[in-house]
């Protein structure tokens, strides 16, 4: 196992236990453990709690939020894998959202260096990006997801009654990553979710739609599994959004990542005006799109200055240079485009106003 494993199996499935029973039936008995947050053991563990009970899974509880997303939690995991007696032929079974499946399957990937893991997200956000793509990681000293491992998971299980447990503004978080999919790759998948009740869900329309933005990412990742080109198309929205996402939680005022990823589409459709030929007029029917569901996040100009540092440090960057994709209309998009500071704060002081 490791960084030349690229392909996971992907199911949506109604019957989630039964498949999850299927996938298991392959490892030895005890050697089988599970990850979870302590909000998911309430709400969507029962949906597979007969088969822990039956096969006798151990199990290790995390504390939910982002700011668990961090290396002690990652030692929690290990020790609990090495008291148990887990080895390099057991599995771990990671059933939770984005933090939950980015820090076990961190854990997974570095225990005796790298067993298996099973991805069960319960968010929209993992459903459709987290737990799909095979990056893993922790936050680092202030910075998201700032050491990791490129990884696939054996298995992703995807089950959207699961979706139903979420308050609204969790929704539309794992929403945004739908919409970043429709702007770099496909008109249609944009179109359908424009058209999407946000208000009155239809969980049978939204299975449909969650199979096609799983599409879009898997398109990327298994065309560039470790980011060397096209895969950093889906970084759109990211290079200001994780900025903004860093800056709120400095200023103890945290906003959810898919809402930071919306605000920093915004900025990023503005530079993409500037710098690709995005037209104008599609640019402010999407803004007020997005802004209509995401509200707006506040920003002063003493914070232009520390948002720009905070690019500074993103993973994409080369050579110095800030790295940007971004998209000359939608479903074309341009990666490796660096931005000036002048550029930067440009967009900043938009972005403030708008």
């Amino acid at each position: 196992m490791g960084i030349s494993k690229i392909k996971s199996e992907i199911f949506l499935s109604q019957e989630i236990e039964i498949k999850l029973s299927e996938i298991i039936d392959a490892y030895t008995s005890g050697k089988i453990f599970l990850a979870t947050e302590d909000t998911v053991k309430k709400l969507c563990q029962p949906h597979i709690q007969n088969l822990i009970e039956r096969e006798g899974i151990k199990e290790i509880l995390i504390p939910s939020g982002e700011q668990n997303k961090k290396i002690e939690s990652v030692g929690i995991i290990w020790e609990f894998l090495s008291k148990n007696g887990a080895d390099r032929k057991s599995v771990l079974i990671n059933l939770g959202g984005g933090m939950l499946t980015d820090l076990a399957g961190f854990a997974a990937t570095t225990f005796k260096r790298g067993i298996d893991f099973i991805n069960i997200p319960t968010t929209l956000l993992s459903q459709v990006d987290a737990s799909v793509g095979g990056k893993t990681g922790i936050n680092f000293n202030g910075l998201k997801n700032e050491v990791g491992t490129f990884c696939e998971p054996n298995a992703v299980l995807i089950n959207v009654d699961f979706l139903k447990t979420l308050d609204s503004k969790n929704f539309v978080s794992g929403f945004a990553e739908m919409i970043k999919h429709g702007l770099i790759k496909s008109p249609d998948h944009l179109a359908e979710l424009e058209k999407f009740d946000l208000e009155k869900i239809q969980y049978e329309k939204l299975e449909e739609i969650i199979g096609h933005s799983v599409d879009i990412k898997k398109y990327f990742v298994e065309n560039d599994p470790i980011e060397k080109g096209i895969r950093k198309a889906l970084n759109f929205g990211h290079t200001v959004g994780h900025a903004f996402e860093s800056l709120a939680m400095e200023q103890n005022r945290a906003v959810l990542h898919g809402y930071a990823v919306a605000f920093g589409m915004i900025a990023e459709l503005y530079l993409s005006v500037k710098k690709t030929g995005f037209p104008e007029d599609e640019f402010r029917k999407l803004v007020k799109w997005i802004k209509r569901i995401y509200g707006k996040f506040e920003i002063r100009t003493e914070d232009f200055d520390r948002l720009y540092e905070l690019m500074t440090h993103d993973k994409k960057n080369e050579n110095g240079r800030i790295n940007f994709t971004l998209i000359s209309q939608v479903g074309d998009f341009c990666i490796n485009q660096d931005c000036s500071k002048t550029e930067i704060l440009e967009v900043l002081n938009y972005f403030r106003q708008v």
